[in-house]
């Protein structure tokens, strides 16, 4: 089956491959590196959070990784963040909590942020929009795909921005 997030990496010549697992899978990132057979830190997790301002932005993080708030809401720019409900997120994206694309359903100016240290695997797997679905994809590719700012979100040693914000 195709998804619409194959459609959109097809059409923007980004290459990606696509892996199925048993949709009957425990939901979790550790749990599809297990059944994939990569490391969970591999596995992005794709989280929507909200401002006071009602902004939306996408932040992804590896699998075994937690933002730092404190990074988060100065790569945002916003000191009122809050994880997205599963409601808000539903409606921002048109998928359910467990396998959201990082790309394809995006309007026009919607920010997304990938953790710097992301950049360093060879190859990162993200949901294709379908529990038991997963594309794996390399981090460039990734940023390509999802125009998304790298930025550290998760060493407090080293500051936010490793270049100036787009």
């Amino acid at each position: 089956m195709k998804l619409p997030a194959h459609d959109y990496l097809e059409q923007h010549n980004i290459p990606y491959q696509r892996l199925t697992f048993s949709p009957a899978t425990e939901k979790g990132a550790a749990n599809v590196a297990r059944v994939l057979g990569y490391r969970e830190r591999q596995m992005i997790k794709t989280l929507v959070f909200e401002t006071g301002q009602g902004e939306r932005v996408l932040v992804m993080v590896g699998g075994d990784q937690v933002a730092i708030s404190g990074h988060l809401k100065k790569a945002i720019g916003s000191r009122d963040i809050r994880l997205a409900s599963p409601e808000v997120v539903k409606a921002t994206t048109g998928y359910e909590i467990g396998s959201i694309p990082p790309f394809h359903w995006q309007p026009e100016g919607f920010r997304s942020f990938l953790e710097a240290s992301m950049m360093e695997e060879d190859i990162l797997g993200v949901g294709a929009g379908q529990w038991g679905e997963e594309i794996m994809i390399t981090p460039a590719n990734l940023v390509k795909a999802s125009q998304a700012n790298v930025v550290n979100l998760t060493d407090k040693s080293r500051p936010v921005w490793t270049d100036k914000p787009q």
